[in-house]
C-alpha cells in the first residue's frame, strides 16, 4: 500500500509557499500513482480504512492509559468538502469516552469579551483524549479576513493592527499557541480538506435534490461560494504561514471521499503512533495489592 507516501505528498513543508491551484483536489488527476495502482488502492481502500480504524482504537486506548499526551485534530475546509462525514467515518471505531468533537459557531457575548483564542483554548482536549475541532481558530484568519466587518464586533482596541499586518500577527499568535500545546504533550494535527469548486457545486446540488440531505444545505452556502477566490487566497496564506515543524498542515484531496477518509485516518494513525506512549507500570505497592486481590478472588471458589 502507498498511503504513507501519499501522506508525505499532502504535507506542507514549513517555509513552503502554498499555491492552492497547484495542489490536487483529486489525487488521481494529479498523477500521484499509476492507473493500475489507483485501481488497486481503491479496491483495498475500505479494507485498509478498517485496519486504520482498528489501529486508531488501539492507539486511543494506549493514549488514555498513558495519560501524558492528547491529540487535537483540526479540520478546515470549504463548505461541502466532507468534514462531518470524515468525522463520522474515521472516528467510528473510537471509544466515545475518549473523544470529543467541538464545532464553533458565531461567538457568544461572553466569548467576545475575551481574546479571540480564548474559546478555542478552552476546548483543547484533556490528556489521554482525542479532540476534534470542526473548524477552529483558523476561522479568525479565514472567514474574518474575507468578511472584515466581523472585526467590528470583536471589541478590539482602537489602535489594533489592520490589513495584512493584523493577519500576520494572528498567524504568530496561532503558531505560538500550537508550539505551547506541542511542548505540553498536545499533538496538533491540521487537515485542510481540499475540494474543487466544481465538486462543491455537485455536492450542493445533490443536497438540494435529496430530501434526506436538504437539511444540510443553507442558502448562505451559495453566498459564501461567491467569495471562493478570496477564501482560496486566505487559505493559501494561512497554510503558508502556519505550517510548522511541530504542527504541519496536510492538504488532503477531497473530491473522492473514500480516498480522503483513508488519508485522514493514515495521518492520525501515524501521528499517534509517533508519540512516546506506554502503559503505566504498577508500583511495588500496587503489585502487592493486586496479588492480594487475586488471592482473595481465587479463595471465593
Amino acid at each position: 500500500m502507498v498511503q504513507r507516501n501519499l501522506v508525505e505528498r499532502c504535507t506542507v513543508r514549513p517555509g513552503h509557499t502554498v499555491e492552492l491551484d497547484k495542489w490536487p483536489t483529486d489525487w488521481l488527476d494529479a498523477g500521484w500513482v499509476d492507473r493500475d495502482d489507483a485501481d488497486d488502492l481503491k479496491s483495498h481502500a475500505e479494507e485498509r480504512l478498517r485496519d486504520n480504524l482498528a489501529e486508531l482504537a488501539q492507539a486511543q486506548e494506549l493514549l488514555w492509559a498513558d495519560d501524558r499526551h492528547a491529540l487535537l485534530v483540526i479540520l478546515q475546509a470549504m463548505d461541502a468538502a466532507g468534514k462531518d462525514g470524515t468525522i463520522k467515518h474515521v472516528m467510528s471505531g473510537v471509544n466515545p469516552q475518549g473523544c470529543e468533537v467541538t464545532s464553533f459557531k458565531v461567538p457568544s457575548a461572553e466569548e467576545l469579551d475575551h481574546n479571540y483564542l480564548w474559546r478555542y483554548a478552552k476546548a483543547v482536549p484533556q490528556r489521554g483524549r482525542i479532540g476534534i475541532f470542526n473548524r477552529s481558530y483558523y476561522e479568525e484568519v479565514l472567514v474574518v479576513r474575507v468578511h472584515e466587518d466581523i472585526l467590528k464586533g470583536q471589541k478590539l482596541p482602537p489602535d489594533h493592527s489592520t490589513g495584512m499586518r493584523l493577519w500576520r500577527e494572528r498567524y504568530e499568535d496561532i503558531n505560538a499557541l500550537e508550539r505551547h500545546l506541542d511542548r505540553n504533550g498536545i499533538k496538533v494535527i491540521k487537515l485542510f480538506l481540499h475540494v474543487s469548486k466544481k465538486e462543491q457545486r455537485e455536492r450542493f446540488l445533490a443536497r438540494l435534490e435529496d430530501p434526506d440531505k436538504t437539511w444540510k444545505f443553507s442558502a448562505r452556502d451559495v453566498g459564501e461560494r461567491a467569495h471562493w477566490d478570496e477564501y482560496q487566497e486566505a487559505y493559501a496564506d494561512a497554510l503558508t504561514a502556519t505550517s510548522t515543524e511541530w504542527a504541519p498542515w496536510h492538504v488532503i484531496p477531497a473530491d473522492r471521499k473514500w480516498f480522503m477518509r483513508l488519508l485522514v485516518s493514515q495521518v492520525m494513525v501515524d501521528a499517534i503512533q509517533r508519540l512516546p506512549l506506554r502503559y503505566p507500570e504498577p508500583t511495588p505497592e500496587e503489585v502487592a495489592a493486586n496479588e492480594a486481590a487475586r488471592v482473595r478472588l481465587q479463595e471465593e471458589d
